[in-house]
């Protein structure tokens, strides 16, 4: 299977004015985000809208970008669930359904011990059969994973790394990989070694990120803290409301459409306004144009 690191995205769905998935957009923004920076894909995630897709949604998706982008891309599914059994059916089909990988976030809203996650990530890993990030995010689902807890699920077998968006705890785990789960912290991660970041403002800046991986990789420190610096203000934009911010960016840039699935919605007209602001600044798209 192809590495886990570089510049990982984690895809918008594009959605049909029914709001139905949209294959032929998805099909459309996998090869322009692999075509722009992009090393791999994260699908059916939180910028994916995972809560309002249902799994058959989630296969066919995956089943549709696999068939775009061929066998050599790392393609990495959403599976997480707070319910073990559901996490587990659907991470052994997105195994057979062309995933490289799961990313299966801690089980939220029931509120486990240690002892309930530890299990239900034991469960979900021996479903799998390929290997699992977790995903620690405690913003949204209330329970943090401290590194030495990671650092103990780590010895599960097939557990492969964690996307951690806990910045304030974002340090090297033995015997995980640790991906930057935010955009503002994509550079730090590469500067402790680790292996790259599941990113979102690389929808629209991907050669730009992948450029501060190249520039990391080859020992230029300095040219990739001159990019990263300069990208910080669209990392700040797209962090509002998640996904709300980057698919209006990408409607803007005519790329897909911002169409969202309840409770999320589409950017109001400030929101909007805010992010043609952060795009004409970064040069990607015209000051005064009617996109």
């Amino acid at each position: 299977m192809p590495e886990i690191g570089g510049v990982i995205t984690a895809m918008v769905t594009p959605f049909a004015e029914d709001r139905s998935v949209d294959e032929a957009a998805v099909r459309k923004l996998a090869r322009h985000l692999l075509d722009h920076g992009s090393h791999g894909l994260v699908l059916a995630g939180t910028t994916g809208e995972s809560p309002t897709l249902d799994d058959d949604e989630k296969l066919a998706l995956l089943r549709a970008v696999r068939d775009e982008v061929g066998p050599d891309v790392l393609l990495i599914c959403g599976t997480g669930s707070n319910d073990t059994r559901q996490s587990e059916r659907l991470s052994a089909a997105a195994a057979d359904n062309g995933a490289d990988a799961v990313l299966a976030v801690t089980p939220y809203y029931n509120k486990p011990n240690f002892t309930g996650i530890k299990a239900h990530y034991e469960a979900v890993t021996r479903a799998a059969g390929v290997p699992v990030l977790l995903y620690n995010i405690p913003s949204r689902v209330v329970i943090n994973l401290s590194p030495e807890q990671l650092a103990e699920l780590g010895r599960i077998e097939n557990v492969a790394g964690v996307k951690q968006a806990n910045d304030d705890e974002l340090r090297p785990i033995d015997g995980l990989r640790v991906l930057a789960g935010n955009d503002g912290i994509f550079l730090k991660a590469l500067e402790m070694g680790e292996p790259g970041g599941i990113l979102v403002a690389s929808h629209l800046v991907g050669p730009q990120m992948r450029e501060i991986y190249d520039a990391v990789r080859s020992g230029d420190r300095d040219r990739a803290r001159e990019i990263d610096d300069g990208l910080r203000p669209i990392y700040e934009v797209l962090a509002k409301t998640n996904p709300i911010p980057v698919k209006a960016a990408l409607e803007l840039l005519g790329i897909c459409s911002a169409r969202a699935r309840l409770p999320i919605t589409e950017a109001d007209e400030e929101q909007r306004a805010e992010v043609r602001q952060v795009l004409e600044a970064q040069g990607l798209l015209v000051a005064g144009s009617a996109a």
